[in-house]
């Protein structure tokens, strides 16, 4: 068979995927070509690449998601193939299809395979055929809400709806009872017609205690397709992953083949080329049932790459080239353990919405042995509220799960991101859990472990607000006569002499304020990036980082935002300001459900707004009646906007 020439090759995605395709791209001496949008244009990815084409726009409907747009830049650049990453279009027939007939090589599965799996319906149907254990459900095309509600009604509840040509959890909803079904079907209807351009929903039995296990199958064109182990996903909030590890714990030999062996059928009853996954849930029972496959490469790759020592990137390039598989399935390696978690942007304790804004302060953890860091951004880069909110994503190998666990929880350690919120100190929970560490997984995790892992937050301590006026101070000295290093205060160790004795220090971190009053000597040194403090004998180090106007303070595992602030401008500030019901973050107005004038009872939905490929419905805190809206469907609003103004009744 001849081998397709590929020397150039286009990454139709961003983040840390493209980054990740690139570097592998360049180990093989390929040259590299990024896409990108209007707000892109100084992403890392961009900035990584040899070639870079604006696509214009800003949402991934007018950017990323333009095929023609995306093959014209193929053209322009020279590249002979296309990644497509994950998200966007790497789920895409028609996008397949296109590379195909605009002479590209597409890296991915044929066009045919993708339309058999992107349906989730129709590839149930054909699992089914295929002798795949397959989850009680409906994937009809029938897509009237009262087909929906007979067939909630003979699985029995809780059912889950499902977007049928979904993903990354957009457009899927828990229904609890039947009078939530039609209200909950409009809202995924939404959401996936937004996220997918595409309405159709399915709905099956919501498995209770399941575990999410998936196959990494690859195929080569001619006829080899291997089983790589599985991975076990089953850590998740708002049904997408955030902890994912290699093997699965507790799986044994006998059901890792015989769920290999029901992927690889899956995958060759579609004729597949390439990388992909097959999704499993598993039950208490060690029963396991077809859910769906991703025609894709996934997020969590990498901890497939830790225990095989493959470059699965490396593998679709080969592929792509004609080649075969380099290996055969009882030559399939499987060393040690490896353990993922995908680092946010988001604020888990506010229902984990996603988060905007500069990256102000951001640190990633040395790699090193067993330890991988794939990343998407750098310090003073700015997160859009238009795409996925993920930033990085750490990896750990270890001999054992319990060295992989203990390497991340020290990367996590190593790790800072300040301006906005992020799931850094819940990553941290999530592995420090004790039921964690015993390898308790199932998709209830979060839910069952709630109060450990999302602790309400609580008010801030006289001890942290004295360390930070004192790191405040401290850190402000040489900040004022950095020209003179012979001056007094351009040494970082420690308190000034020509501090006064008595200062009056007013902060606030996040909602909370305090006003410290400094008198006598300090308790405490910063050195460097280490704030030492001292109590009963014992020294103590919290990480104290000062980035323009706003100090970084570590306590009890998170770091904290702390701004010095002027009390009479705030008050003065905060009188002039109106009540009112404001965005929670940056987004766009998809709906306005009331009207002026019109009463609404506490709880009542009034806008909805769509960030993040999310929908989040805001909600009347109180009854009452609408005084004024101040947005309208379509609007981009930016976060603190004022949407409603409700008076109370």
């Amino acid at each position: 068979m001849s081998h397709t020439h590929i020397d150039t090759l286009l990454v139709a995605n961003r983040g840390e995927i493209a980054c990740r395709v690139m570097r592998t791209a360049k180990a093989l001496g390929l040259q590299t070509v990024a896409v990108h949008s209007a707000i892109d244009t100084h992403a890392r990815h961009v900035r990584e690449a040899d070639m870079a084409v604006n696509l214009g726009g800003a949402k991934p409907a007018d950017s990323y998601l333009l095929i023609d747009k995306i093959i014209a830049a193929a053209k322009a650049s020279g590249a002979q193939a296309i990644h497509p990453g994950y998200g966007f279009l790497s789920e895409n027939a028609g996008f397949a299809r296109a590379c195909d007939a605009a002479g590209l090589v597409f890296l991915g599965p044929p066009a045919s395979a993708i339309d058999a799996m992107g349906s989730k319906s129709a590839a149930k149907a054909l699992m089914e055929e295929a002798g795949v254990p397959l989850v009680p459900g409906y994937h009809g095309e029938a897509q009237d809400v009262e087909t929906f509600r007979v067939a909630a009604e003979r699985i029995g509840y809780p059912v889950l709806l499902k977007a049928a040509a979904g993903g990354g959890g957009k457009g899927m909803k828990v229904v609890e009872t039947e009078d939530q079904l039609a209200e909950t079907f409009e809202s995924a209807r939404r959401e996936a017609q937004s996220a997918f351009g595409d309405a159709r929903m399915l709905v099956e039995k919501y498995v209770l205690q399941p575990r999410h296990v998936e196959i990494q199958i690859f195929a080569d064109s001619h006829g080899n397709c291997l089983y790589l182990n599985e991975r076990d996903c089953s850590i998740q909030r708002r049904h997408q992953k955030v902890v994912e590890e290699a093997p699965a714990p507790g799986l044994s030999p006998e059901l890792r083949r015989a769920m290999g062996e029901a992927a690889v059928k899956a995958a060759q009853t579609i004729g597949y080329v390439g990388a992909g996954t097959v999704e499993f849930l598993l039950d208490a029972r060690g029963q396991f049932f077809f859910m769906e496959m991703n025609t894709r490469l996934q997020v969590e790759h990498p901890v497939t790459e830790a225990i095989t020592g493959l470059d699965l990137v490396a593998w679709q390039i080969r592929v792509a080239r004609g080649e075969a598989l380099p290996i055969t399935q009882d030559q399939v390696p499987l060393n040690g353990h490896a353990i993922e978690v995908r680092l946010y942007a988001e604020d888990t304790d506010n229902d984990f919405l996603p988060a905007s804004g500069d990256l102000k302060l951001y640190r990633e953890p040395a790699a090193g042995e067993g330890r991988r860091v794939d990343s998407g951004v750098a310090e003073g880069d700015t997160v859009s509220p238009f795409y996925d909110p993920m930033l990085a994503k750490l990896v750990a190998w270890g001999e054992d799960r319990e060295q992989a666990r203990q390497r991340l929880l020290a990367m996590l350690e190593e790790t800072a991101v300040g301006g906005f919120a992020s799931n850094l100190p819940f990553l941290r929970r999530v592995l420090a859990h004790p039921a964690f560490a015993n390898a308790e997984l199932d998709t209830g995790f979060i839910a069952r472990h709630q109060e450990k892992l999302l602790p309400a937050v609580t008010e801030l301590p006289g001890e942290f607000w004295q360390l930070a006026a004192e790191a405040w101070l401290q850190s402000e000295a040489p900040r004022r006569s950095h020209e003179d290093y012979h001056s007094p205060w351009a040494t970082s160790s420690g308190w000034r002499s020509g501090l006064s004795a008595e200062t009056d220090v007013h902060l606030r971190s996040g909602e909370q304020r305090h006003t410290v009053y400094l008198r006598g000597p300090a308790q405490s040194r910063l050195q460097g990036e280490q704030l030492w403090s001292e109590q009963d004998g014992l020294r103590r180090a919290h990480r104290a980082i000062r980035q323009g106007d706003a100090l970084y303070l570590e306590w009890q595992g998170r770091l904290h935002e702390v701004r010095r602030v002027d009390p009479i401008a705030e008050a003065e500030a905060s009188h002039a300001q109106h009540g009112g019901l404001t965005a929670p973050m940056n987004g766009s107005i998809v709906r306005v459900l009331v009207e002026a004038g019109q009463t609404v009872e506490a709880g009542t939905a009034l806008v909805v707004l769509e960030a993040m490929k999310m929908e989040h419905s805001i909600r009347a805190p109180h009854a009452g009646t609408v005084k004024a809206l101040y947005c309208a469907e379509g609007d981009m609003v930016g976060e603190g906007a004022a949407l409603v103004e409700l008076e109370e009744a």
